[in-house]
């Protein structure tokens, strides 16, 4: 008997506390206490909008093509919209400049080789004791300044634009030449020429801008109260041109102009029908926070540091438990594990948290 009596004791507690988490309240009663409600609607902030952005090249994948050295620039190759290949010739050069550069090369060339002679010479001597070692070493000094010369004067030589196999073959006999071919250094698109044929250009001066244009950037503007709920790794779509990929960044920068939130996304499925300095539209998909809703703030009952919301259902109200992740004037976005079709009450909430807590037996 005091076993059953125990069991039954058990299931009369389970079957109170069961009571105590739902608030029963006909209708007539929440028309008196002034209880309305209205149905939960998604989180509106991201969700289901387009954001204005704009097509850029990622840094690392784009290079100006810059000249050289001065000079006249005789024939282009390749124009904007062509794509080329690294090592591409693209421009040609006829620079004066280029011939005092090789001149000063060959002559360096010289005195090392002649400082290579006087140096094994000298070995010899002070080998056999016949020239002092201090001789020997203002040999060496020599020898050493020397070919410091020449590698300064061959480094001149490829930043001017000559090529290994192209210096190894100067000679004073073979004679010099003021052609200089600029070739692409990277595999990619013309983006924009800068000169023309015929013109004359001084050192550094842009040639080309030629870029590789896939993967691209989206550089997307967002409303500043989207920055709770932007991550790193969220879907990104362009919907009008069917590409997509995600979201690499979350820039802690906001644009004093509009006051939006900066987000930079990575296009890697469609880039191809995309352009830099294009302006599309773009959507940012939650993913797994589809449990965020926008609720009034009067929804909200306040118990400690917790937030709750009151669900109705077919005998009154259930008290839910919510996770507040953002307050933006009368509107506050919460997590809820909520199916999108409910309903909650927006006042008389002061009325139902009080039957709630006394049926609590708070």
């Amino acid at each position: 008997m005091k076993y059953h009596f125990l069991i039954s004791t058990l299931v009369l507690l389970l079957i109170s506390q069961a009571q105590a988490d739902e608030v029963v309240m006909s209708l007539q009663q929440q028309k008196n206490l002034g209880v309305m409600v209205t149905p939960v609607s998604k989180n509106a902030v991201l969700s289901s909008r387009r954001f204005p952005a704009e097509i850029v090249v990622p840094v690392g994948q784009e290079r100006v093509v810059s000249a050289p050295q001065s000079g006249l620039l005789n024939q282009l190759h390749v124009a904007a919209g062509q794509s080329v290949k690294k090592g591409q010739l693209i421009a040609s050069i006829a620079s004066p400049d280029l011939l005092g550069l090789q001149r000063d090369y060959l002559q360096a060339q010289t005195q090392k080789k002649l400082a290579a002679k006087n140096l094994s010479r000298d070995a010899e001597l002070l080998k056999d004791g016949i020239i002092p070692q201090r001789r020997y070493l203002q040999t060496e000094s020599t020898h050493e300044e020397a070919s410091a010369e020449f590698a300064q004067r061959r480094q001149a030589l490829k930043l001017a634009g000559m090529g290994d196999a192209a210096i190894n073959k100067l000679s004073p006999s073979a004679g010099m030449s003021s052609a200089i071919a600029i070739t692409a250094p990277m595999d990619g698109l013309v983006l924009e020429q800068m000169v023309v044929t015929g013109q004359r250009v001084d050192m550094a001066a842009p040639l080309y801008r030629i870029a590789r244009l896939n993967p691209l950037w989206l550089e997307i503007h967002a409303p500043l109260e989207g920055l709770p709920f932007v991550k790193v790794g969220m879907p990104v779509f362009v919907p009008k041109l069917q590409a997509s990929g995600k979201l690499i960044a979350v820039i802690r920068s906001v644009n004093k102009a509009d006051q939006t939130l900066h987000l930079r996304a990575e296009i890697t499925q469609g880039a191809e029908k995309l352009s830099p300095g294009q302006f599309v539209e773009a959507e940012i998909s939650l993913g797994g926070q589809a449990h965020q809703y926008s609720v009034p703030r009067s929804a909200l009952a306040r118990k400690g540091a917790e937030a709750w919301v009151f669900v109705q259902s077919k005998s009154g109200f259930e008290p839910m438990q919510v996770s507040v992740i953002s307050e933006q004037g009368d509107e506050v976005i919460v997590d809820a594990q909520l199916g999108g079709s409910e309903k909650i009450a927006v006042t008389g909430i002061s009325a139902l948290k009080g039957a709630w807590l006394g049926l609590g037996g708070e």
